[in-house]
């Protein structure tokens, strides 16, 4: 079963600057899309999407543009800042790039109401206009946030990132169990299983995460889910190996074509790649 990765982030700190990786020392190195194929071509992986890497507000455009020149990048979700005045600008010149698929803004790590301004809330309506996606980040404790930001931009197509971001060693499966079940009512709504390992800790199992990904699935139903590696962010409790294994032991039971949905048919329709 071929897998279309929606996730990939690849570094080049010869050429982006990351400021944020300085506080991220595991990670603190190039991740070149080479090295990523070599480990993800025999699980299956033949084509990822690029998600930006939070580069330097002064490298966003350059980044996505240079990513999508790389051998086996369908695509790309390039950074944005709907907070700023310039944002239709910047989508524009986005859309004059047909493999940039989408957007980010991270929000995880953003003050609530970030996202809730006015003017945020105008420039993501925009979005369909040049036939662009929303990949929406939130914590699990800020999924009432992106529901509602959501549902002020019903006409754009959210994405939500890693599961909604449970807080697996922690609170566990609630209340962010009953914030998902919620926000998976919104018909433009979209879940990414990805990234989950991430908030596990290294000791995880597939019956740590088993819960969290067929709850989601159980949420959004096969049509609304696609998957992602969240790499090199995946090897900071694990490996890409042991996650993809482990995607595939927790969909063991579904059928051919309902992993063919996750793994691939959703995101080549909703990205349009």
């Amino acid at each position: 079963m071929r897998i279309l990765d929606t996730h990939l982030h690849l570094v080049y700190p010869e050429r982006f600057a990351y400021p944020w990786l300085a506080g991220a020392p595991a990670i603190n190195q190039p991740w070149t899309v080479e090295n990523y194929f070599a480990e993800a071509l025999p699980l299956g992986i033949e084509s990822a999407l690029h998600m930006e890497v939070d580069v330097a507000d002064a490298d966003m455009m350059a980044e996505s543009e240079f990513m999508v020149t790389l051998p086996r990048i369908a695509g790309a979700i390039a950074a944005c800042r709907p907070e700023s005045m310039n944002f239709v600008d910047h989508i524009e010149q986005l859309s004059q790039h047909p493999h940039i698929t989408g957007v980010r803004r991270i929000l995880h790590q953003a003050p609530d109401d970030l996202s809730q301004s006015d003017l945020f809330v105008e420039n993501i309506r925009h979005l369909p206009d040049y036939d662009l996606s929303f990949d929406l980040c939130v914590r699990a404790d800020q999924l009432p946030i992106g529901q509602m930001l959501a549902e002020r931009a019903p006409d754009v197509t959210f994405i939500l990132d890693h599961c909604g971001v449970p807080d697996v060693t922690g609170a566990g499966l609630d209340p962010w169990r009953q914030h998902i079940s919620s926000i998976a009512k919104l018909p433009n709504m979209v879940a990414k299983i990805s990234g989950i390992v991430a908030y596990a800790g290294p000791d995880w199992s597939v019956d740590t995460i088993r819960p969290y990904v067929e709850h989601i699935i159980e949420s959004f139903g096969w049509d609304r889910v696609v998957w992602g590696s969240d790499h090199p962010v995946v090897t900071l409790t694990g490996s890409l190996t042991r996650w993809v294994e482990a995607t595939h032991q927790i969909i063991q039971g579904a059928s051919e074509d309902e992993k063919a949905r996750l793994l691939h048919a959703n995101a080549e329709r909703i990205y349009k790649v």
